[in-house]
Parts: structure tokens; sequence; C-alpha cells
């Protein structure tokens, strides 16, 4: 059984902070759940890693809004659902086999776990708004067990 550890962002809205880069140097791929913002961002990011990114609702014009709404991704034995709003969600991630389901648009870091399926909002690595924390997690990945690492950052 391998070990992953995934870099999981969202809601960057055109901003990739240096302290992002850093933190995802050792990752072996990278989710970002969408308001990308500048496509830019989306090249720079697969310099680092394969990238896995979903459309956000901000994410309007050339080389964003041709990015999938949703997107399945298989790492290992764990099935992971990218969307950008939580609340368009129209299947039920455990009857499709789903572990876990990465979505952002609230820019508020949350983790919980329901019906052996765990919600994952990474939060915002974008300009800070709302007064809530800059954050991204990682997620590791060992068979099918998770674990969310939540990391914040000085705005």
């Amino acid at each position: 059984m391998s070990a992953h550890r995934i870099g999981i962002l969202s809601d960057t809205h055109g901003l990739l902070r240096p302290d992002a880069m850093e933190a995802l140097i050792d990752v072996e791929h990278i989710i970002h759940a969408g308001d990308v913002g500048d496509p830019d961002i989306l090249k720079t990011l697969k310099s680092i890693a394969p990238v896995t990114a979903v459309r956000g609702n901000v994410d309007i014009g050339p080389g964003l809004s041709d990015l999938p709404l949703t997107e399945v991704l298989q790492i290992g034995d764990v099935s992971i659902y990218v969307i950008h709003i939580i609340h368009t969600l129209d299947i039920n991630p455990r009857a499709t086999g789903c572990h876990a389901v990465i979505f952002g648009h609230s820019h508020r870091p949350e983790v919980k776990e329901k019906d052996e399926v765990f919600y994952i909002n990474p939060g915002s690595m974008g300009p800070h708004r709302f007064g809530l924390p800059i954050a991204m997690a990682y997620l590791h990945i060992e068979g099918t067990r998770i674990e969310v690492e939540p990391l914040t950052f000085e705005p």
C-alpha cells in the first residue's frame, strides 16, 4: 500500500501566493476546487504536479470557461469528486463509491464526515476576504484511509 500526498486549494481568484507554491512542492497531485481566476495559475501549478481543476462561478473567459463543472479523480484506492459549489451536488457520493467530495466557493475551511464520505473545503488561497483565513489543505491517502491536514497562512 503506497501513501499519497495531495495538495488541495480553491478560490485563488487570480492570486497564486508564494506560500501556496512552497506548500505544494512535494505533492504528487494538485486539486483546485474552482474560482481559479487566471489560467496562468493552472499552468504554474502544472509545473509542480499534475492538476485537476473545476470551473468556479468566476471562471469565465479563455482558458477557464472550458474547465469542467465537476471531476472525478481516482488516487490509489480513493475516489474523489470535485465540485466548486457544494449546494449544486446532484449525486449521492456514497452510492457512487466516492470517498471524498472536495469543494470551494464559501472561502471557509471545512472538513466533515457524513455517511463514510469526507466533505472537504480547503478554504481560499486568494485575496483575503470576509475575515476568513488564507487556507489550503493536504489530503493524505493510504489505501482507503483519508486524513486531511489543514494549512493556514498569514494574509
